[in-house]
């Protein structure tokens, strides 16, 4: 008979078991096959016997029995009771292993389980049994859906580590053809079936269903043992036992009952209970006892884990990520993740390729998510430990395995893998640190950082007792994550409520808030920050200018230490500190410039960057003015919108470069398309350059980060030879700011030459790997060549194997993970002591020790390659960064070419008519913003009434505006506004002309809000931003003053109103609108004021109907009223309520003359005359009269209300 060749498990790829057919091949002497249930008992009583799994037995003649194909032919068996188990055999799984199937599949030789000498596969089976299976060649030993993976897929657990039972030969070769030829003379008869044991399921289920066959239950597997299984001898009985329980052994008893105290009352690593006020959720407590009970795996796993108790572990292992214990809950109670129930603890788990993908998921919940990583493969961790025993160092069961460490910590606040960034603008993490001035004042240090371009800010802010600056800085940089101290047992924050406040206001409900305890472990100290910079080395020579400038300030430095600690928490402080990159920030003017300062509440109030309504961008001034088309663009273009101009120079050198590219000329044409066209699928540079330093990034965006370069230096040589007209040689300095931009592209044909024939793109590209050119980089080479020379030697055995057995068609076979398989036609004899691996039908495939020595040699050489890959990816970044400095500049003039470009593209989607503004620049004249035929920007000419603007020049300062509800008011206020600050910006008007000085600041008070949490009214808000703007309002400021005095008395809300007006029309001088609905203001106070001139909105009024029709036309003049009355009708209300409530008007309006001593006109009507009862007590006696409507006459009470009514008069 011949020999069988010997396959694995490991070795079946999912799709062969997939394709293979139902029904078994018929044997050799082409008998018809036994049926698929009687073949299935009588195997699964044999197997059950010996303690063999069932899907791994070997049929001579009929091949195997695939579960897959049992449940697609939809067969079913009943449960069969095993017989005793063997003496020596693992606990069995705790659950059905079809259950299982969530489990990963093609693990890559993870060695975990015999390097610790005790490890699980990833459903909880304990390991202690052989690999599978000698059968005929067209059988593949597989484990189906119904074991511990998902269906069609191959268990990690069966990978093979090399070794095992590759040295099998001579008595036990003998032996185990024996045992073969014994199984196949054996006769079929149908086993008798038992009553099924307790723990079975009930008669009748699918085998690939329910709770499958006990002795499926018994069956325990290594998933990394190499050795290939032998069939254990047939059994000795027919008759089937009843199956006894396995039960945990005591130590597993130990470590569940340490796990049920220990987990279920968890305590941080000070022993501190969840309702401690101190107590620290990052951190958990693991008793001793426990701790030595833990296999050398759960040991890696646990010293990671007890230190980031409230983050997201991923654990890599092998080609996947496992997320274990309350992480697996987690996943499955979040997004449906199937979880496999481990002996110890459950698990769910998913490829590498997946990490983006599920990590993005748990980030946008709002956690934290760890990496662990694999530092090493399982063939590195077998040459370290020989390493150490070759130099007589003791290795520890704890080091026997693969070594993993945390790579990173990943927040929303410190991404910077450009995957895993949904958005272009900068998303930041503050640390902030509050104290009080010398004045008494308050005062802030504060440090944040763009993480993912490494682009550090600091800042001290001493403040006003409103905090202006500290709420500018959190509407514009809107921190995703902050870093606070907590100062007291009672977690505090260490900030005052109302600056706690403002971060709660801006906050969104992904904001991660970080409170760290004073001290060398959390928020540090300004002298520890200074020991900690100079200790770490972060820097190569000197601070940078911006850290030093702040180094002896406390405030700051200890602001800038917290979140250097933090950063290192999540492993990214070296990185980002050793590119040095830092500014001082101001959040009222750019460092080095002359602004237009649009603090916190104007920004919010003119809804430059959120709206009102969900706090979104849908129709904010950014969103409508940012057309820029790279991400470094778009960030640059938000610092402008931020801080417009205040220089007119300056703003004119803008307007220079917008006309230069909306010219109707061929050249300026040309010039913005070439731009568009070369910079439109730019990457995202500047966070990749990051990366690079950081020494993080992909090959495959290394590549791309190389064409973009090479595609910024194309553009950028085009655009010079189209402004030149054609001609390479011009000055450019004749073309304004384009002009000097381009002049300051530097000059990188030199650096992109090294890199054009540096290594193979394509395979950086597909497979990720560096290939460098021959000479490039001689250590890669001399690996290289060590791996050919292998490689050689292995074509030499094969030609001497050809000569030696006279057959020129053997070849190399690599089949699986089995490599360099010497295959061998079938009707050559080979040597006795060569080891059969595989078969087909015409061929056989060996190895010999010969064989066996090379292909190790070849594997050492390849993971020594694979190791000194990481060098090289390290040698070529630090190439990379040696032109940072032209790198980031030419990034920085593409940025700012993509905001004038952004500018001109707005400007010219303006309707007409639009304009390019004038401005004034001499200081000495009087401040004047005027604009005629102003629109909104955002509205189209159709739909929007144009108005004529003056404010300052020849005319008042302040236009005191009146006029109906809803006849645009605020419309007009923030129009201009919004002109102010386009005009600032360097852009074009939607005006017919425009002509303005510069304008230092907008100031506004707007709205009617109050602050319930914080008890103030909306009359002490009012109060308070107007507080503000009387304090810091100067000639050059644009003020608007909408309706202030609404949140409280009329009287006093007029007096208000009137000093406030009286202030800034004739102390300060500062130019804008005074809306209001006090027409006295503008028919009395300030009649004939000369800074203040009367205006108001038009509007057609019908009494008889009640109805206002709205011109929105802005003109000369007080407005007749309010029309109060007259909305109210066109709102709905009653039209009895509106009649009395127009009484009751009059009569208030009435009494107010009455009061002040004036003239009163008498009503032409003598009925409303004689109407002069207060409305109160007219109601009074209404609800009497109502109440008494059952009497026949009036009553008492009645005729005593109505006298007291008449004395009043």
């Amino acid at each position: 008979m011949a020999t069988k060749s010997r396959s694995t498990a490991a070795r079946t790829p999912a799709k062969d078991v997939a394709r293979r057919p139902r029904s078994a091949a018929p044997d050799s002497t082409g008998k018809q096959q036994q049926s698929i249930l009687g073949f299935f008992s009588k195997t699964a009583v044999g197997v059950a016997a010996s303690g063999r799994s069932p899907l791994a037995v070997s049929a001579p003649r009929h091949g195997l029995i695939n579960a897959d194909a049992l449940e697609k032919a939809q067969i079913t068996v009943p449960t069969i009771a095993s017989s005793p188990a063997p003496t020596k055999h693992a606990p069995r799984c705790p659950r059905p292993l079809h259950n299982c199937d969530n489990h990963h599949n093609d693990r890559d030789d993870d060695n975990d389980g015999n390097e610790a000498g005790d490890d699980e596969c990833g459903d909880g089976c304990e390991i202690d049994s052989k690999k599978a299976g000698e059968g005929d060649s067209s059988s593949i030993s597989s484990i189906s859906s119904s074991s511990c993976m998902p269906s069609g897929s191959v268990s990690h657990a069966l990978m093979e580590e090399g070794g095992g039972n590759k040295e099998r030969n001579g008595e036990k070769e003998g032996k185990r053809k024996r045992r073969q030829s014994e199984d196949h003379h054996s006769p079929r008869k149908r086993s008798t079936l038992a009553s099924p044991s307790d723990d079975c399921s009930s008669d009748g289920q699918e085998v690939n269903g329910g709770d499958s066959f006990d002795f499926m239950r018994r069956w325990g597997y290594r998933p990394n043992d190499a050795r290939t299984a032998r069939p254990a001898p047939p059994p000795q009985r027919r008759q089937v036992a009843p199956r006894r329980r396995t039960l945990p052994s005591k130590a597993d008893k130990e470590v569940a009952g340490g796990k049920s105290a220990w987990l279920a009352h968890v305590m941080d690593m000070e022993k501190r209970t969840p309702d401690h006020p101190e107590y620290d959720k990052s951190t958990l407590f693991i008793p001793p006892h426990v701790w030595n009970g833990f296999t050398p795996f759960e040991k890696q796993y646990w010293a990671v884990k007890q230190k980031y108790w409230d983050t997201v572990v991923f654990f890599r292992k092998g080609k996947f990520y496992e997320l274990l214990e309350k992480d697996a809950m987690l996943g499955h109670q979040l997004f449906d993740l199937r979880i496999t129930e481990r002996i110890r603890m459950p698990m769910v788990g998913f490829p590498v390729s997946a990490f983006d993908t599920w990590a993005s998921q748990f980030l946008s919940k709002g956690f934290k998510v760890a990496r662990v990583d694999e530092m090493e493969s399982a063939l590195g961790m077998e040459m370290r430990v020989r390493e150490d025993s070759n130099k007589k160092k003791k290795t520890r069961k704890e080091e026997k395995i693969i070594r993993r460490e945390l790579g990173c910590v990943l927040t929303n606040g410190t991404l910077v893998d450009e995957a895993m960034l949904h958005d272009d603008m900068a998303t930041f993490c503050a640390a902030i640190k509050e104290s009080t001035g010398d004045d008494g004042q308050p005062a802030f240090g504060i440090a944040f950082v763009d993480t993912a371009t490494a682009q550090f800010y600091l800042a001290q802010l001493p403040d006003d007792a409103d905090l202006t600056k500290f709420e500018t800085f959190a509407v514009q940089s809107s921190p995703r994550e902050l870093i606070l101290e907590r100062t007291s047992k009672l977690s505090s924050s260490g900030m005052s409520t109302k600056a706690l406040r403002i971060l709660r206001n801006h906050a969104t409900p992904m904001t991660i808030w970080n409170h760290l305890k004073p001290g060398p472990d959390g928020f540090w100290d300004g002298d520890t920050t200074r020991w900690e910079l100079e200790a770490g080395g972060y820097f190569s020579t000197a601070w940078p200018e911006a850290l030093s400038a702040v180094r002896d300030n406390d405030l700051v430095m200890s602001a800038f230490g917290a979140l250097v600690h933090y950063l290192r928490t999540l492993k990214l402080e070296r990185s980002l500190l050793s590119r040095g990159t830092f500014q001082p920030y101001s959040p009222v003017q750019r460092s080095g410039s002359s602004t237009l300062v649009l603090d916190g509440q104007t920004l919010i109030n003119l809804e430059v960057f959120a709206n009102s309504v969900d706090g979104g961008s849908e129709g904010t001034i950014f969103r409508l003015m940012n057309r820029c088309i790279t991400p470094s663009g778009k960030r640059l273009f938000r610092q402008w919108v931020c801080h417009p101009l205040g220089d007119a120079h300056r703003i004119n050198e803008r307007l220079d470069a917008v006309d230069l590219l909306l010219g109707t000329t061929d050249s300026s044409r040309d010039l913005r398309e070439q731009f568009i066209s070369g910079m439109a699928k730019l990457p995202d540079l500047e966070r990749l350059v990051s990366r690079i330093h950081a020494g993080s990034c992909k090959p495959n965006d290394f590549v791309r980060v190389l064409e973009g370069f090479e595609q910024i230096e194309h553009t950028m040589a085009s655009m010079k030879h189209i402004l030149h007209g054609g001609s390479n040689d011009g000055d450019d300095s004749n073309y304004g700011m384009i002009g000097r931009l381009l002049t300051s592209v530097p000059d990188l044909s030199e650096p992109l030459g090294f890199w054009k024939g540096a290594f193979d793109r394509d395979k950086a590209t597909e497979e990720g790997l560096f290939w460098p050119s021959r000479g490039v980089d001689d250590d890669f080479d001399s690996r290289v060549d060590a791996i050919n020379h292998v490689k050689i030697e292995l074509q030499a055995l094969l030609m001497r194997q050809k000569r030696e057995l006279k057959n020129r068609s053997i070849k190399f076979a690599d089949i699986n993970k089995e490599p360099y398989q010497l295959e061998v036609p079938k009707t050559v004899k080979v040597p006795k002591d060569w080891r059969q691996i595989s078969a087909t039908a015409s061929v056989k495939r060996y190895y010999f020790k010969e064989l066996d020595a090379l292909i190790r040699a070849l594997q050492e050489a390849e993971e020594i390659h694979s190791q000194a890959t990481h060098g090289l990816t390290s040698r070529f970044y630090q190439r990379f960064r040696a032109d940072s400095e032209a790198w980031l500049q030419s990034i920085h003039v593409v940025a700012q070419l993509d905001c004038l470009a952004s500018l001109a593209s707005f400007s010219s989607s303006l309707a007409e008519p639009r304009c390019r503004p004038v401005f004034v620049p001499d200081p000495d004249e009087r401040s004047v913003v005027e604009f005629k035929e102003l629109r909104y920007p955002c509205v189209d000419v159709d739909d929007f009434i144009p108005n004529d603007i003056k404010l300052g020049g020849d005319e008042a300062n302040i236009n005191l505006l009146t006029g109906a509800n809803a006849a645009g008011k605020s419309t007009i206020l923030r129009m201009t506004c919004t002109a102010v600050i386009m005009a600032q910006l360097g852009c074009y008007v939607p005006a017919a002309s425009a002509r303005l000085t510069p304008v230092d600041r907008i100031m506004s008070r707007l709205g009617a809000n109050d602050n319930i949490f914080a008890g103030q009214s909306t009359f002490f808000i009012e109060l308070s931003e107007t507080k503000r703007i009387l304090a810091e309002a100067t000639p050059r400021t644009l003020v608007i003053l909408d309706e202030l005095g609404r949140g409280t008395s009329s009287y006093d809300g007029l007096a208000v109103a009137e000093a406030v007006l009286h202030h800034i029309a004739s102390s300060i001088g500062c130019i804008g609108f005074f809306a209001t609905h006090y027409r006295s203001l503008a028919t009395a106070e300030f009649a004939r004021h000369p800074e203040v001139r009367p205006r108001r909105m038009q509007v057609l009024v019908d009494d008889v109907l009640r109805r206002v029709t709205f011109l929105y036309k802005l003109e000369d003049g007080v407005a007749e009223s309010s029309f109060g009355m007259h909305c109210a009708a066109m709102c709905g209300i009653p039209t009895g309520v509106v009649e009395r409530a127009e009484v009751a008007a009059r009569e208030w309006e009435r009494r107010g003359q009455l009061k002040a001593g004036g003239d009163v006109e008498e009503p032409a009507d003598p009925t409303e005359a004689a109407c002069s009862i207060p409305l109160g007590f007219l109601s009074d006696v209404s609800n009497m009269l109502r109440d008494e409507g059952d009497a026949d006459a009036v009553t008492g009470h009645c005729v005593n209300t109505l006298l007291r009514a008449i004395e009043t008069l």
